[in-house]
């Protein structure tokens, strides 16, 4: 069997170093932290009491899902879980393996629990890729507690990861870093593994590249590096620039790299440029991006920066992603094309998104409240429930918040909303709510 597997003692992951850390590893490799105490940024997941920190401090893993932007911290904190639960950590990403590496994992962990009792988490990065039967055969080893299973994504779980994997695994979202976490990140560098070689940065080679990062500390520990090697120890900001220029060009639509790029897209969209949205279209399309992933940036935005300013946004962002699915490239990047002239010159409200916010928020932090019982019955006829339809303006004055947050109010209109504001006055007025 030792042989078989070749681990004949597993050695659990707090006894191994945490990074991939040999003398040729990246720099960001090198400065993987290995606790949480290191950690920069997340503090919403890792503050005290929270559920991922609880499950650290107690080395008590649970199978979770880990979703945010590349360079955010999914690996760190999945090596982190498990050595703060003495496990062993084996690591797959879902872009090169298939069944069979997963099969011998599986093995390995089934052989460590049987021998020595060591748990094992499995950490498989961007598990969106894995299709629905691949996902699906995880579900047996997670059910029976043979692993404990980290995946990690860029993309939303809700729509990439099976509901039933998904309901077996706790949901926890990373956030961008900030630029001033970044840039603490890249002072340590200077301080620890770059130290010995002398390098030195200008304070404002070291601001350009923690805000070109935007929010990826991975790549602007890779652009430090890169100025470092290239300049012989001393980056100025010219020399920042030229590394981030170097790493411009290698565009990789599969990578992380696209991210900057629809970051970009996004805020210009938002500034209200039809030029600069074109640009940063025509740069993704050119690199050779998925129009689909393109597609689906455009509808998010109709809803988040647009919504009741012009509804008729998320009907042509909508419209366009049928259009890509129907046509595909390369005459899909005229409806893209459209769609974000559309989106950049409509009139921008964020006020649907900031009230569904505070509606979750509340939620959250008050839990589920009860409708009222005229409220509760499918049938519209039940004793107390007023019927809009019945009456003059098919509107009710009958309260159909619970009442124990009755008046609770989460969404006001912004001054692009006029029509609506108008309208929400109206309805208030004649239920006697104002």
């Amino acid at each position: 069997m030792d042989q078989l597997f070749g681990d004949p003692t597993p050695t659990p992951a707090a006894a191994q170093p945490t990074g991939d850390a040999g003398a040729g590893s990246p720099l960001a490799a090198r400065m993987r932290p290995a606790t949480v105490a290191e950690v920069v940024g997340q503090q919403h997941l890792l503050k005290d009491g929270a559920p991922l920190r609880v499950a650290v401090d107690r080395g008590r893993p649970h199978s979770m899902l880990l979703y945010g932007p590349p360079g955010t911290g999914k690996t760190t904190l999945a090596r982190i879980v498990a050595a703060a639960a003495n496990a062993a950590f084996e690591e797959l990403s879902a872009v090169e393996a298939g069944r069979a590496e997963v099969r011998a994992v599986m093995e390995r962990a089934r052989h460590r629990r049987s021998t020595s009792g060591t748990a094992t988490v499995f950490f498989l990065d961007e598990i969106h890729r894995f299709n629905k039967a691949q996902q699906d055969a995880l579900l047996p080893a997670v059910e029976e507690g043979l692993v404990t299973l980290i995946g990690a994504t860029t993309e939303n779980p809700s729509y990439e990861v099976n509901a039933a994997l998904l309901s077996r695994c706790r949901l926890y979202e990373l956030h961008l870093l900030t630029a001033d976490d970044v840039e603490l990140l890249l002072r340590r560098a200077l301080d620890g593994e770059l130290a010995s070689t002398g390098a030195r940065a200008d304070d404002e080679a070291l601001a350009f590249l923690a805000d070109r990062a935007s929010g990826d500390a991975r790549a602007a520990l890779a652009a430090l590096e890169l100025a470092v090697a290239t300049t012989g120890g001393h980056v100025t900001l010219a020399a920042a620039e030229d590394a981030f220029q170097r790493r411009a060009i290698r565009y990789d639509k599969a990578g992380d790299q696209h991210y900057d790029v629809i970051s970009a897209w996004i805020k210009a969209t938002r500034a209200s440029d039809p030029d600069a949205s074109l640009y940063y279209l025509a740069v993704m399309l050119e690199a050779g991006e998925d129009p689909r992933f393109i597609a689906r940036r455009m509808v998010i935005l109709a809803s988040e920066d647009i919504g009741g300013a012009d509804p008729q946004a998320l009907v042509v962002a909508a419209a366009a992603a049928q259009a890509v699915q129907l046509v595909g490239m390369p005459e899909a990047m005229h409806p893209l094309a459209q769609c974000a002239i559309h989106l950049a010159l409509a009139p921008k409200s964020n006020a649907g998104y900031v009230a569904i916010a505070a509606a979750r928020e509340h939620v959250r932090q008050h839990g589920a409240q009860v409708p009222p019982a005229y409220l509760r019955s499918a049938n519209r006829r039940e004793p107390g429930y007023d019927y809009p339809h019945d009456n003059p303006g098919h509107l009710t004055r009958q309260d159909v918040m619970p009442p124990s947050i009755a008046g609770t109010r989460f969404y006001a209109p912004d001054d692009a909303e006029a029509a609506l504001a108008e309208r929400l006055a109206a309805v208030r007025r004649d239920r006697g709510l104002d």
